[in-house]
């Protein structure tokens, strides 16, 4: 899996900005290099398109093979 390291901020910004965009850049690394978790979805989800990735529960909401995850893909719900 790859891994984001952020790159130092430029020194021509002011200090607070340069603060700011330092500590906002290590929380974004930080979410990027824990992996991603999917909450586990009863219901489906209100918006969805091709592309979406989600995690179903099976029984409250089963879109066709169980629980598991599910990749929306021309239109569908296909268990990966």
């Amino acid at each position: 899996m790859a891994s984001y390291t952020p790159s130092a901020v430029p020194s021509g910004i002011p200090p607070a900005a340069r603060s700011w965009l330092e500590t906002e850049l290590n929380k974004i690394a930080a979410a990027i290099n824990s992996g991603i978790r999917l909450k586990e979805l009863h219901a489906a989800p209100d918006r969805y398109s091709d592309g979406m990735i989600v995690y179903a529960d099976g029984s409250d909401w089963n879109p066709g093979s169980g629980e598991g995850f599910y990749g929306r893909e021309n239109g569908a719900w296909v268990k990966l």
